[in-house]
């Protein structure tokens, strides 16, 4: 195609091989073992650089930024899904912004690695039919063109026989997608009700979301990120595979793992597998459509956080383990609180408890 397209243009014949031949001009000192794993890094470097990182860093900045806006509203921590200490909202927004801090750091450590070219390794990594300076040359030309710090791989046969720098951003991916999981999961958990859920957290409604039942709004920013997540870890596993099956001098699995990684920062770009101007980037997406438009149901927060039992763990340093747990299991089988059961029982005075039940000195060490 190349070689026909400058016949083309130099007025030639299409189909004739002059006076450009295909092998000889287009094709010189290069082969598809070399120039098709070239071609798969520049696409993933690229398409990390300008669309993906960008999302990410702009859904970490909005759960930071909530982070601090939450910070002094205290709630209930549930551990095993049952009911633990007291925390922040903060501190809990603040674990998720860790968690895609050090994706995006992970991804960056990837690119060392990913930066390498294997064009000049030819046919099986040696060079043959090139000459001396020819890779590092192109690698330096296409690191001017592109603007990102691509080098000719130190050693060719490793670029040519194995994917391995394609594994490991595929795993790096496959650990982002991980994290979105979770978060997402929590966020629309928090956010479950109205009456008969935790409705700790409200969500921006975007659209009804039942076709029955009127009034109902469903977390359908969070689901469809999961959706996306699930898949990209269903993309790692096949690039795995793809990965341990370089046989010889040559991995043929190439295709389906450029694939298979391309499509996974698509889907995390994008909520469809293509570029499209009218999807959104699906990090962009949640959090322009739900993330920025998160709110704190504080009403529900502090009824949950003052009828937990689990506040009992503040009196172990002055009563003892034994009788913090009497009290809880008490109080949980007589449907009590736990202030008038500690009274109740004679370990405590009123004093006392409100001295030492307090949740907000219950949000870090003494």
């Amino acid at each position: 195609v190349v070689a026909n397209r400058a016949i083309q243009l130099l007025g030639g014949k299409l189909g004739s091989k002059t006076p450009v031949h295909p092998n000889d001009h287009v094709n010189k000192s290069q082969s598809s073992n070399d120039t098709y794993p070239t071609a798969m890094h520049i696409a993933v470097a690229m398409e990390l650089r300008d669309r993906l990182m960008p999302g990410l860093v702009a859904l970490r900045d909005t759960l930071q930024a909530k982070s601090k806006e939450f910070e002094k509203i205290i709630k209930i921590g549930r551990t095993h899904l049952m009911d633990a200490v007291p925390l922040t909202l903060g501190q809990e927004f603040g674990g998720y912004v860790t968690q895609l801090t050090f994706g995006i750091e992970r991804i960056c450590t990837t690119l060392p690695r990913l930066h390498y070219l294997a064009l000049g390794g030819t046919a099986v990594g040696t060079g043959l039919n090139t000459r001396i300076g020819f890779a590092e040359k192109c690698a330096a030309e296409i690191a001017s063109i592109t603007g990102i710090p691509f080098e000719t791989a130190p050693d060719k046969f490793e670029a040519l026989a194995s994917h391995d720098a394609m594994v490991e951003v595929s795993g790096a991916l496959n650990t982002v997608a991980c994290s979105l999981m979770k978060i997402v999961n929590d966020i629309r958990f928090l956010a479950s009700g109205p009456r008969c859920g935790l409705g700790e957290l409200m969500l921006p409604e975007n659209e009804p979301g039942s076709s029955i039942m009127p009034g109902k709004v469903n977390p359908t920013q969070c689901e469809a990120l999961t959706m996306v997540a699930a898949q990209v870890m269903g993309n790692h596993v096949a690039c795995t595979i793809g990965g341990s099956n370089g046989h010889f001098e040559l991995n043929v699995f190439k295709t389906m793992i450029v694939a298979n990684v391309l499509r996974s920062i698509r889907l995390l770009v994008f909520f469809t597998d293509y570029v499209s101007a009218s999807t959104g980037d699906a990090c962009q997406a949640f959090n322009k459509n739900c993330a920025v438009g998160i709110k704190a149901n504080t009403g529900k927060i502090n009824k949950i956080m003052n009828e937990s039992l689990m506040l009992v763990t503040a009196l172990n340093p002055h009563i003892g383990y034994d009788k913090a747990a009497q009290i809880a299991k008490t109080a949980h089988k007589e449907g009590g609180n736990l202030r008038d059961t500690a009274i109740k029982l004679g370990i405590l005075t009123p004093e006392q408890f409100d001295q030492w039940v307090r949740p907000e000195d219950m949000l870090g060490p003494k």
